[in-house]
């Protein structure tokens, strides 16, 4: 590509300069910046800032692809990096990227300068651009959303960490893609935020599970009676968890799962988490699952818990169904759906893996919205 300047979306695209050596040093070494982009130099100094600046940047566009200093229209201070990359012209491919300083961060200058980076590689004749990003990174992947990028899928093992040997500790990295005739605009949600406070009925509170929540959460999937009921049931491992948690709000923003964390309303204390699989949008149906600590049980909270977001859920989304089952053995699980308003369907026959390498039947239950007005 030939270097060339943007101007478009409240953010300028230009070439990078001498002077901004201080800030890309500053942005770079930042845990942030650093966390997702692991191949960075530890630690980045100046005089790494000044080779991408003379070398790296003007190398990205003799070899095909593009480097920007994003900047402020009016002030020019920098407020990061918007690159295209890894073009593979024989599929009209190429890939883009960002990072963005920590002031400038939340303030919609990644997505300005996706979009103006991403449309000058359509105008260059690439008929689909891909951004990949961290499976926790799910800031990143908002950015992907409001520039108009699709979920794709997961690229297995497409990352490795610096300094160690290329198949040892590798990690997935998710899939974004826009193609040249997509319309314009974000891309919509097939799973919505929550509310801004979440969803309550004064006795219980439903907030997204996020990185925070992995002691509770390890805490509560090791229980025994959870462990048992789960799906493998095994006991988890502490990495196992503290991965769901990170990886939660990713999956949520990929139109695959929600999982919430059930509080006490008045306390704000974490009694347990539901997950719901959205898997099958055909079919416009979700799967239920739960689990609750044992000093919050015997008060409803999960039957309650399920009703209020079985209600958003069939309000705001294009899920029509909710499916859920149980072990024949777990009459308290069956007695939450029903109260739930879930109907009796019948027995899957050993459809569920025991602990001891057996198998198991599986109560099926579904709720249809018109249950919930009946529960």
């Amino acid at each position: 590509m030939e270097p060339v300047e943007l101007t478009e979306g409240g953010v300028r695209l230009r070439m990078f300069l001498p002077d901004d050596a201080p800030a890309v040093a500053e942005a770079c070494g930042d845990p942030i910046t650093q966390r997702f982009i692991p191949d960075l130099p530890r630690p980045y100094t100046v005089a790494d800032a000044l080779h991408w600046i003379t070398k790296g940047s003007t190398a990205a566009w003799a070899g095909g692809g593009a480097a920007w200093a994003i900047a402020d229209p009016g002030s020019d201070e920098l407020l990061g990096c918007v690159g295209l990359s890894r073009a593979v012209p024989e599929r009209a491919q190429i890939e883009v990227g960002y990072w963005i300083t920590p002031r400038a961060r939340g303030k919609g200058a990644a997505t300005a300068a996706t979009i103006a980076a991403t449309g000058h590689a359509v105008r260059s004749g690439f008929g689909r651009v891909e951004l990949l990003t961290d499976a926790a990174n799910a800031v990143s992947q908002r950015v992907a959303l409001a520039a108009g990028f699709s979920y794709e899928g997961v690229r297995r093992g497409a990352a490795s960490q610096p300094g160690r040997l290329p198949t040892a500790d590798r990690e997935d990295l998710v899939v974004w893609t826009r193609l040249a005739g997509d319309p314009p605009g974000p891309t919509p949600r097939t799973l919505p935020d929550l509310p801004g406070d979440g969803l309550t009925d004064e006795v219980v509170r439903l907030r997204p599970l996020g990185p925070a929540d992995a002691d509770f959460a390890y805490h509560l999937e090791s229980l025994p009676d959870v462990a048992a009921t789960s799906v493998p049931p095994v006991v988890p491992t502490r990495a196992l968890i503290e991965a769901q948690c990170a990886k939660a709000p990713g999956r949520w923003l990929a139109g695959q799962r929600i999982d919430v964390v059930v509080c006490d309303a008045a306390s704000g204390t974490p009694a347990g988490r539901i997950g719901l699989s959205y898997l099958s949008p055909e079919l416009g149906e979700a799967m239920i699952g739960y689990s609750l600590l044992p000093q919050w049980r015997g008060r409803g909270y999960t039957a309650r818990a399920v009703r209020l977001l079985a209600r958003w859920i069939f309000a705001n989304t294009a899920v029509a169904r909710l499916a859920a089952g149980a072990l024949p053995s777990n009459v308290a699980s069956q007695r939450v759906l029903e109260r739930a308003g879930f109907q009796y369907e019948g027995r899957n026959r050993a459809l569920l893996p025991g602990m001891d390498a057996s198998r198991h039947d599986s109560v099926q239950y579904s709720l249809l919205p018109a249950d919930l007005d009946q529960a």
